[in-house]
């Protein structure tokens, strides 16, 4: 059976921590930044853990084991 592939978008956008967890960084903080607050723009501003219902789906495009 062949290599699994990797997703290309998933490996542009997911990093894999130390303790096995995936981190990912927040959305609507590309454009339209000018009608948000600077507080909500600063609170996506800082890395978060994907959630566990959604850590399969992510490790699977990774290729990472369970």
């Amino acid at each position: 059976m062949p290599k699994m592939k990797t997703h290309s978008g998933a490996k542009k956008r997911f990093t894999l921590t130390g303790t096995g967890k995936v981190k990912r960084k927040h959305a609507f903080k590309s454009h339209i930044l000018t009608k948000k607050s600077t507080k909500a723009k600063r609170a996506l501003t800082h890395d978060c853990i994907v959630d566990k219902t959604d850590l399969p789906r992510v490790k699977a495009m990774l290729t990472i084991g369970k």
